[in-house]
């Protein structure tokens, strides 16, 4: 399987990209900074530069073309301001559904955020909050359309903890902490059961395989 990440430097993508590679297949990540080449290079992974806050549509489909799966981890990241969140949460995110229906990629599969459906508070940072108004609208974008067999995966508070191998998987988990390690073998799991495509889940450490969790997901039952 041939797959392309976009945020290939990512805590998760990195982890991500060693699990692909791992099984040996074939994976790209995409990158801003070329001085990222080498990490990406470590974890299996070949490293494409490509900003998708300046690419065309055109181009980043030129970059998908051949694969069979698309995952967006990008992320503006801590420190950017609430402009960075809509043009990369948001427009990059949408950039990337639209490069992926012109290339022919149906499985899309997006690291997005809790909470994104709702309005945010009233007090709550207004970077913060333009952060979820962002994952909001480049969701929504993505569930709209039918040239995708998307799923969309909203991870509770991330840490850089050991993984566990076991988690919970459900439309709705309530918040709790898992570790990207655990975040990225959930990818890799969906990326391999096109029966969760058109589903939104949350996930946080639980007491369930990743395995069966995904696959209770799928059969519609979620997991704990």
């Amino acid at each position: 399987m041939r797959t392309v990440i976009a945020g290939g430097h990512g805590k998760i993508a990195l982890r991500l990209e060693e699990l692909l590679a791992g099984r040996g297949d074939d994976v790209a990540g995409l990158i801003r900074d070329p001085a990222q080449a080498d990490d990406l290079a470590a974890a299996g992974a070949r490293a494409v530069v490509c900003d998708l806050e300046s690419a065309s549509v055109d181009e980043v489909a030129a970059h998908l073309d051949g694969a069979d799966a698309a995952v967006f981890a990008a992320g503006a990241g801590p420190g950017s301001g609430a402009a960075r969140k809509e043009t990369v949460d948001r427009d990059a995110a949408i950039r990337f559904a639209d490069a992926a229906e012109r290339a022919g990629v149906r499985r899309f599969v997006v690291v997005s955020a809790m909470r994104v459906d709702q309005q945010p508070p009233a007090d709550m940072d207004p970077v913060f909050a333009a952060y979820l108004r962002a994952k909001g609208a480049a969701d929504a974008d993505v569930r709209a359309r039918d040239g995708l067999d998307w799923t969309i995966l909203r991870p509770g508070r991330l840490t850089d903890d050991a993984p566990t191998g076991h988690v919970r998987l459900e439309g709705s988990t309530g918040r709790a902490e898992v570790p990207r390690a655990d975040v990225a073998a959930v990818l890799l799991a969906l990326l391999d059961e096109p029966r969760t495509a058109g589903m939104t889940l949350e996930l946080i450490s639980g007491g369930t395989p990743v395995a069966e969790a995904v696959a209770a997901a799928a059969a519609g039952g979620g997991a704990g």
